[in-house]
């Protein structure tokens, strides 16, 4: 079986995915190689503002961080900062997902977003979803995902609590219509 690299695509939880952990949940895949898979979910709020992070490391914010959520990106190191962004530009730690989206790691992306000089849309997430050797494959033939491509209006524009629906409507599908239950003919 040929490998078909899920990677710059969002992953949309399918309403029977009731793990506790994804359920609605929207994932940005950010590298996807048969060695596995990493994302970070990008409609899920912490109770959080991108203010009270950046005092945590050090980084003097500007008064409209205190505005900024701050997103759950998964289980993986809850305690690593994500910053997903486009456009892409130079950063000390990025993993480039697209020619115009980045996942950046090193703190010289927050002290820029601070001083007004970071990326033109940005959004800052705590920890990153992550699966193992064909895991996210076996998921997704057992119905627990809908992919599709990444759309930087779910991802930068719309309300967080908009998300999961409006991905799903970009597929053609409204996720009101579908069941929960999988069937296997």
């Amino acid at each position: 079986m040929e490998f078909s690299s899920l990677k710059n695509h969002l992953l949309i939880a399918m309403p029977g995915l009731h793990d506790g952990i994804f359920d609605r949940t929207v994932i940005v895949v950010c590298e996807h190689n048969e060695q596995g898979a990493m994302g970070v979910v990008v409609n899920r709020l912490l109770d959080l503002n991108m203010s009270e992070v950046l005092k945590a490391v050090d980084i003097t914010p500007s008064e409209e961080m205190i505005r900024r959520p701050v997103y759950w990106g998964g289980p993986v190191s809850p305690q690593h900062g994500f910053v997903l962004h486009q456009p892409v530009g130079e950063w000390q730690s990025s993993l480039v997902v697209s020619e115009n989206l980045a996942l950046t790691s090193s703190p010289d992306i927050l002290t820029a977003i601070a001083e007004h000089r970071g990326p033109e849309q940005f959004l800052l997430t705590l920890g990153y979803a992550g699966w193992g050797d064909g895991q996210l494959e076996r998921e997704i033939a057992e119905n627990s995902w809908l992919h599709g491509p990444v759309d930087p209006l779910v991802l930068f524009q719309l309300p967080p609590g908009e998300r999961w629906q409006e991905a799903a409507r970009g597929l053609g599908i409204d996720m009101r219509l579908l069941s929960g239950a999988a069937g296997h003919a």
